[in-house]
């Protein structure tokens, strides 16, 4: 029988990986075990935050609220959902009898500064960014945490000290004065009343995404034209669209007394076909922060000409030329341009 025995040097180097990894591991501050408790420090507070900030969503819109919506909301145990109120009570930050919930003035003004930090950052991704609108949320969600106050100042700053976030929530200012909530939800319209979208909730994600896929967004005028127990159908510019009562109650709609000027329906440039030219008329709301100004970047304004010259094998993207260049969009793009045909003026569609 053969005994594999190691070398002097490699012993060495095994001793000394261990002794280095010791020493790394117990290091003061920013050895493992500092990384691992300020990993849990930060998740604690993570999670103090996030229940703050629910509690205050739910008096900001006049909800009530106990442990279980609070366990509901941040996909935790009951029981770990109690312990984190009583942490709460602890530092005077909520008042909690075992049923309802309050924030005290400190817990308010807490949570304010979480969620105005949480909405800066939410216009910034939407606004200057190309993140998919179904992740500016998630994405604040994270950043809110970790983010000074000074370093969201200055972004807001920069954005010009915008009053409302993507979605239509008012940013509270920067000494946490809000406005009062206003609107009711898109299920409480009855037929051939009108609205205007003023808001979108973005959670929970799964209702949020589909919204999306709609296109709507704030700002949107409706028109109901049907209401009944299982669907609400009602028109947005010049489309039809059918929501549950479920979905419609994550819409909030101001109530216009007249009826909503009627916008045009124009074709999109996707819908041009090779070897035609058109008109640009716009750029749809649902483009925005960089693609946007890509687009427009690149010429695609109001006014210019363009014309679909060639396709790729795969039948995406197609080649467009306009100020005497070429370039390929890809249909997901081209779906967001508003064009006017020229043997079909009497199509439309409002940018």
């Amino acid at each position: 029988m053969i005994l594999l025995q190691s070398s002097p040097g490699t012993s060495l180097l095994a001793g000394l990986g261990i002794l280095l990894f010791i020493i790394w591991l117990f290091w003061p501050a920013k050895g493992g075990i500092a990384w691992i408790s300020r990993l849990i420090q930060n998740n604690k507070r993570a999670l103090m935050e996030d229940a703050l900030k629910f509690i205050f969503d739910c008096e900001y819109k006049q909800v009530y609220c106990d442990v279980n919506s609070v366990a509901g909301n941040l996909n935790i145990n009951m029981d770990k959902a109690g312990r984190l109120l009583l942490r709460l009570a602890s530092l005077e930050l909520i008042v909690w009898n075992r049923q309802a919930i309050a924030l005290t003035d400190a817990g308010r003004s807490y949570a304010l500064r979480i969620v105005r930090i949480h909405r800066i950052w939410e216009r910034y991704l939407a606004d200057q960014t190309g993140i998919d609108p179904a992740k500016w949320h998630g994405e604040a969600d994270r950043i809110e945490h970790y983010v000074t106050e000074q370093e969201t100042e200055k972004l807001a700053a920069q954005l010009g000290n915008p009053v409302f976030d993507p979605h239509g929530d008012p940013i509270p200012t920067a000494e946490g004065e809000l406005p009062i909530a206003k609107g009711v939800s898109l299920s409480s319209l009855h037929e051939g009343e009108f609205g205007r979208i003023t808001h979108l909730e973005d959670e929970p994600k799964s209702i949020y995404e589909q919204l999306v896929v709609l296109g709507l967004y704030p700002g949107m005028e409706v028109y109901i034209t049907d209401v009944d127990d299982k669907k609400i159908s009602f028109v947005a510019n010049g489309d039809e669209c059918v929501l549950t009562p479920l979905f419609a109650g994550y819409i909030t709609v101001e109530k216009i007394t007249a009826a909503p000027v009627q916008k045009q329906k124009y074709p999109v440039l996707s819908s041009l076909k090779l070897g035609e030219e058109a008109e640009v008329i716009g750029i749809s709301p649902l483009c925005r922060g960089l693609q946007r100004r890509r687009l427009m970047d690149l010429g695609i304004v109001p006014g210019s000409t363009i014309s679909a010259v060639m396709r790729s094998p795969s039948g995406d993207p197609t080649g467009y030329r306009f100020l005497g260049t070429t370039i390929g969009i890809r249909k997901q793009h081209a779906d967001l341009i508003f064009i006017k045909h020229p043997l079909s003026k009497e199509h439309g569609y409002s940018a």
